[in-house]
């Protein structure tokens, strides 16, 4: 559970030294392991020098993870970046690229200081994870013709044009390490308790033995035989400055972007201190501007390494930095050992590296909000037309749609015992005037009218329309009422002491039974969008509902009296991350004989679902949740199982009276998600707040009340 401030000092407090070995060092080492094979293979795929990749994953991790301001974020070469940089060593030159690397951090050092770096976290998702899914899709053709022996072409369709003879074509050992190698990536994590081990080394050590063993004619890594000496130092680009300028700001944006959404991510995978976005701006620009003046590749933070590092159990940027120490050491004194890899293992890392930049998690989260069109266009603009013109057609087709959404309101019209009601969604200006107007002529002379407005935004234009027409039907003997949507607004409408008043005299009626964590940043009423009267709540430790029999009479008699008094039509059980109850179950660090400990027992089935379950990921982010937001999803899951334990919610859901859902709500970004017992277990959870919203709120039955009856002293 969480501690107050007044706690005393933690034993990572007390003894960092003893911490830093126990966590950081073993974390800073398996993420130096994973780096190298991931560092080689995309200073390949971009065309760079190899060392260039190992320079910036030096750099990136000494520099970045010292200055940075997300301390477990683990930053080095990224794939996001290859198709840039392939595209500025075949334009500029590898020593021109580093100049302009160079410039790019001094951009993103301006940017941080600023403050409006995290400015580009306002892209749209959809332009983001699409220009991704582009890049990513471009490295997986490009690195197919290397897995199959050949060379890549200059671009996706010359990849795409020539894969055909290239299938058909003969092949030697190479193809057989490139196939190896993907097979052992993709395999590796599905086989029990060896997670730990990343693929990518596991597969890159074990074709590198085979191939020493039985295929000494494919092609291996070359480094230098003097590292230090043979880095290729920057000099100035030879071109216009509209293109040397283009060339800076695409390499500092799309590095500022991946890494202030990497970092993001990265806090949602630990309980740690949150990012300081501007921070980690300042120290990704610091990490550029000396990887590329030591002629290295450009740096971003990289989600794949970061989430490595979490997992593996850093707790501090200690290990980010060790990692970085780790990889130059490696290269100074055993750099022979790289020598061995073949070329086509690292092509077969890339490849696996590319396909999962695509993630269908993305697509499902866009394709529910209508957003997947953008996220299409801005994929194939990027692989087609290249990674500037295919971000800015996906840019101009989102806010294109943004405008259009804008200018767009839904207006219904509909008639039921002999009142007129007037739905107006969305936004209201002067481009759907006429639209409404043909809706509200519609309605017959001296009619009954309720105009509600559920509306983001109403222009002048469209508010004298609306006014324009009210007074001419109240002037014809009709009578009209105008709502304003939003809960606030609604108990403005609708006085909250005739509304209680009423709820006293004739008792209530809850449409839910809403069970949920007692904890403070949880708030029902704002995830239900709710009022008085609209919900039966129970809160408690964990948000638990003991199984029918388990002697907890309060939780049992809330639920009978809902279901069988009330007759509620639907019961919720909603978690939340950062679940306090889940932080203690799993550290087991609850005092002995307590109550809370005898409370928690009733955790320990869902401990038990949590660990056979797969990975759970953000729907948002595709980021891995942390393991206790795991266990808050997995024990809805279960808790859902145990009211039907109940035989009256057994009962009422079998004869069709009741429904039972599941809810988890993600604090940090104000968003509730559906809760399923089957992949990917959190999905969007539009339809099961509709239904609790618009199932009958007690203001909504006062109104109907006050127009059926209208009193003077209501």
């Amino acid at each position: 559970m969480p501690t107050t401030s007044h706690s005393p000092p933690s034993a990572r407090e007390r003894l960092p030294w003893k911490d830093f070995l126990h966590h950081d060092l073993p974390a800073s080492l398996v993420v130096f392991l994973i780096a190298v094979p991931l560092s080689l293979g995309i200073a390949a795929a971009s065309g760079a020098p190899l060392i260039a990749g190992l320079v910036a994953a030096v750099v990136g991790g000494v520099v970045a993870g010292a200055l940075g301001g997300s301390p477990l974020q683990v930053s080095g070469p990224a794939a996001g970046l290859t198709v840039v940089v392939a595209e500025l060593v075949n334009q500029f030159g590898w020593a021109a690229t580093a100049a302009i690397t160079c410039a790019a951090g001094l951009l993103q050092i301006l940017l941080g200081i600023t403050r409006i770096g995290r400015l580009a976290l306002s892209l749209s998702p959809a332009v983001v994870h699409g220009m991704l899914a582009g890049i990513g899709v471009t490295i997986a053709v490009q690195q197919l013709h290397v897995v199959l022996g050949g060379k890549a072409q200059s671009s996706l369709i010359a990849n795409v044009t020539a894969l055909p003879a290239q299938l058909i074509a003969h092949h030697g050992h190479s193809v057989a390490v490139g196939v190896l190698t993907v097979a052992i990536v993709l395999a590796w994590p599905r086989i029990p308790k060896v997670k730990a081990v990343p693929a990518p080394l596991v597969a890159v050590v074990a074709v590198t033995a085979l191939a020493a063993v039985a295929m000494p004619d494919v092609t291996r890594v070359d480094l230098p035989d003097n590292p230090l000496q043979s880095l290729i130092l920057p000099r100035m680009p030879a071109g216009t400055a509209l293109e040397i300028g283009t060339a800076v700001l695409t390499i500092a944006l799309v590095a500022s972007v991946e890494s202030l959404l990497s970092a993001v991510a990265v806090d949602k995978l630990h309980r740690g201190p949150r990012s300081n976005l501007d921070r980690e701006l300042i120290g990704q620009g610091a990490a550029n501007a000396v990887s590329g003046a030591l002629g290295g590749m450009p740096v971003t933070g990289v989600i794949v390494r970061s989430s490595t590092n979490v997992t593996a159990g850093a707790r501090t940027r200690a290990s980010a930095i060790m990692h970085g120490l780790w990889i130059a050491a490696f290269v100074l004194a055993a750099g022979a050992m790289l020598e061995l890899i073949p070329m086509a293992a690292l092509a077969g890392v890339l490849l696996v590296t590319g396909l999962r930049l695509v993630q269908l998690a993305h697509i499902r989260t866009l394709r529910r909000h209508d957003e997947l069109l953008v996220y299409v266009v801005t994929a194939v603009g990027v692989g087609v037309l290249g990674l500037a013109e295919g971000v800015l057609l996906g840019l101009v087709l989102a806010l294109a749609r943004v405008l259009y959404r804008l200018a767009r309101a839904t207006v219904t019209a509909t008639e039921a015992d002999g009142l007129w009601t007037v739905r107006i969604c969305g936004a209201l200006v002067f481009l759907g005037v006429a639209s409404l107007v043909r809706t509200l002529r519609a309605i017959p002379v001296g009619a009954a009218v309720r105009v509600e407005l559920t509306v983001d935004h109403l222009d002048h234009a469209a508010y004298e329309a609306i006014e324009d027409w009210r007074r001419g039907h109240v002037a014809r003997g009709g009578s009209v009422e105008v709502h304003r949507g939003g809960v606030a607004e609604q108990l403005d409408d609708v006085p909250l002491k005739a509304l209680l008043a009423r709820l006293a005299a004739e008792g209530q009626r809850p449409a839910h039974l809403f069970i949920t964590c007692a904890d403070s940043r949880i708030v029902p009423t704002m995830i239900t969008t709710s009022g008085p009267g609209d919900q039966f709540c129970v809160r408690n430790i964990g948000n638990l509902v003991p199984p029918k029999g388990s002697n907890s009479s309060s939780v049992d008699a809330a639920i009978e009296y809902a279901v069988d008094v009330l007759g509620v039509r639907s019961i919720v059980v909603c978690g939340h991350s950062s679940c306090g109850a889940a932080a203690a179950a799993l550290a087991a660090d609850v005092p002995e004989g307590s109550g809370l400990e005898s409370w928690l027992r009733h955790l320990e089935p869902s401990i038990r679902r949590a660990v056979r379950l797969p990975d759970v990921l953000d729907p948002a982010t595709g980021a891995t949740l942390p393991p206790a937001d795991k266990l808050s999803v997995a024990n809805v899951i279960v808790q859902l199982e145990n009211l039907r334990t109940f035989p009256s919610v057994r009962r009422a859901e079998e004869e069709g009276r009741l429904e039972l859902i599941g809810l988890w709500f993600d604090i940090a970004s104000a968003t509730a998600l559906s809760v399923v017992d089957h992949p990917p277990f959190l999905v969007g959870a539009d339809e099961e707040l509709l239904k609790i919203r618009t199932s009958g709120t007690a203001s909504d039955r006062e109104r109907e009340h006050r127009v059926r009856d209208p009193s003077p002293n209501v």
